[in-house]
């Protein structure tokens, strides 16, 4: 009966130990994507903000081109 637990303990440590590998490689994927979003947060709001800038002028403004 003692070698049917020790064998039964070592099944659930080798479990363990895969369930704590996967948390970590899960971890590291949630961390990489974190700091994708926070780039791609930072590259909208400059897309945003460059789309606000008067880029082109009004048509009041615009001076005619030289043909005329």
């Amino acid at each position: 009966m003692n070698e049917d637990f020790e064998q039964r303990l070592i099944e659930i440590e080798t479990a363990l130990s895969l369930c704590e590998k996967n948390i970590d490689d899960l971890n590291a994927v949630v961390i990489a994507q974190g700091k994708k979003i926070d780039y791609l947060v930072k590259q909208n709001k400059y897309l945003l903000a460059k789309l606000e800038e008067d880029v082109v002028k009004p048509l009041s403004e615009e001076t005619p081109p030289p043909h005329y």
